[in-house]
């Protein structure tokens, strides 16, 4: 299905111009909304918009193809396209999805951990980090890719020192410095590529680049462009920024990231190693998705052994991510429909169970005022709700069945096992890393079920503006763990158009 903007303007016609262009827009009006709540209010609204336009443009496309939009009436490859298919209509929505569920949650926790008057900057930051990332994703612009990419960037940087804590600012710097070094990688990239066929629409690319296949800069720009997505992906063992920024931005700031920014640098990735260099035999020997499998595999294992000896909680749940990017990543180097299915539908299912466990962090923090793991003593008797939230989405992190993290490495192991004895191997590391998350999970339980609280310690349950969206994440958690109908068969059409398999 092909969709052009032309003179008359048709509100559905436009949707994917308007998936960017809403929040863009939206960014620097919030910066003049400085009364109370309005800035917070008007983000709301704005992330409602863009979820309402993702989820109707993931149902065109599951009706009736692949959507083709041209930017300014200009025909592809000569001007902009956004083009949607099954893989980027579902990384859109989980983007605006989770932005919209979590800036309920923002609301309290924003105004004890952001000063006052810097609210309308930090929602104006959020906005614009959320046009980057949608905008990444529905461009099928190679040169659009890394302009959103800055855009969402910079407005991460800002979000990420935008609290109290003095620390954010040393973790900001650190994800400045090699985010950089990830966007320069990938600008190089993608200039070597443009050098070499003369466009830089992404399915042009696909179709020039057979006959310079074989070249050193082709092959050049497949490596920049491979080691700087995973840069941006704090793929082990690029990880270094993650952590930190995870651990001292604000609560929301981490919910909000933790679910969507790796998600979208691995979309990056799939979109560049299976649209662009995917049907072009001379990279069949160098595969760079299966090159980084052997890194996804330590990622995995050091990201749940390292979370196990974390005392802040915060940080231990970064650790954990770190450890989920590597299920995605082998999944992606596996290959295979069940391969690429898992990594995809990993996509979702970890932003949800990861955006539950940061929203049951942030609202602890809220009540304790600490992330130490021993000062939550008996937290589970004073904030019941939450921590047993964070016990139910800790279950998912494990893989227990009946939850969305078993349907991710059911398929990963499926994958796996298709590799003969180097896939039962990963196989059995994969379970293995599913018994370390059980040590740090339950060091958290033991600490909140099993210790009495302080005497002179009073803790209140968290407020019902964090408790709502975080049981709706938590609930997910079990709800799409049994009722895979939407994510595995939407991930596995994905993969199935990756792999130009026919259903």
């Amino acid at each position: 299905m092909s969709t052009a903007a032309n003179a008359g303007f048709s509100l559905m016609a436009n949707l994917p111009a308007l998936q960017v262009v809403v929040p863009m827009v939206a960014a620097p009006i919030c910066t003049f909304l400085r009364f109370r709540n309005g800035p917070w209010a008007f983000a709301l609204l704005v992330s409602a918009a863009t979820f309402w336009i993702s989820a109707n443009l993931l149902m065109q496309v599951l009706g009736g193809g692949v959507i083709s939009y041209e930017m300014g009436g200009w025909a592809p490859p000569f001007g902009i396209e956004y083009r949607v298919d099954t893989i980027n209509a579902f990384v859109l929505l989980i983007v605006s999805g989770i932005s919209l569920i979590a800036l309920p949650y923002a609301l309290r926790s924003v105004e004890r951990e952001v000063p006052r008057d810097k609210h309308h900057l930090f929602y104006a930051a959020w906005l614009l980090c959320l046009c980057g990332m949608l905008g990444i994703t529905i461009t099928g612009d190679a040169f659009n890719i890394f302009v959103f990419l800055e855009i969402s960037s910079l407005s991460t940087y800002m979000l990420l020192a935008s609290g109290r804590d003095p620390r954010a600012l040393t973790a900001a710097f650190q994800y400045l410095v090699l985010g950089t070094l990830g966007a320069t990688f990938i600008l190089i990239g993608v200039g070597l590529l443009y050098i070499m066929t003369g466009t830089l629409n992404i399915v042009d690319l696909a179709e020039r680049l057979g006959p310079v296949s074989d070249t050193t800069s082709v092959r050049a720009a497949a490596a920049f462009l491979t080691v700087g997505i995973a840069l941006k992906f704090a793929l082990f063992p690029a990880h270094f920024w993650l952590p930190n920024g995870y651990a001292y931005s604000p609560s929301a700031v981490g919910v909000f990231l933790s679910a969507t920014a790796t998600k979208v640098s691995i979309y990056v990735l799939l979109r560049f190693q299976f649209t662009v260099f995917g049907d072009i035999p001379a990279f069949a020997e160098l595969d760079f998705a299966t090159l980084l499998l052997p890194f996804a595999v330590v990622a995995f294992l050091v990201g749940s052994t390292v979370a196990i000896f974390q005392t802040d909680l915060k940080r231990l749940l970064a650790w954990s991510s770190i450890a989920q990017i590597g299920y995605m990543v082998a999944g992606i180097g596996l290959g295979g429909v069940d391969g690429l299915t898992a990594g995809i539908v990993h996509l979702f299912n970890h932003a949800i169970t990861k955006a539950a466990l940061f929203m049951a962090a942030g609202a602890i923090f809220l009540r304790v005022g600490s992330m130490h793991i021993d000062r939550l003593a008996g937290i589970g008797k004073t904030m019941p709700f939450t921590t047993l939230a964070f016990v139910l989405s800790g279950l998912s992190l494990i893989g227990v069945p009946t939850t969305v993290g078993f349907i991710s490495k059911w398929y990963l192991i499926l994958a796996a096992l298709q590799h003969g004895a180097t896939g039962y191997a990963i196989a059995a590391l994969v379970l293995a890393s599913s018994l370390l998350a059980v040590i740090y999970v339950w060091r958290v339980v033991e600490v909140a079920y099993f210790r009495e609280p302080a005497a002179n310690h009073a803790v209140t349950e968290a407020p019902l503006s964090m408790l709502l969206p975080l049981w709706a994440l938590t609930i997910g958690c079990f709800y799409f763990g049994l009722e895979t109908g939407y994510s595995v068969d939407i991930a596995r059409a994905a993969a199935q158009s990756l792999l130009g398999v026919t259903p």
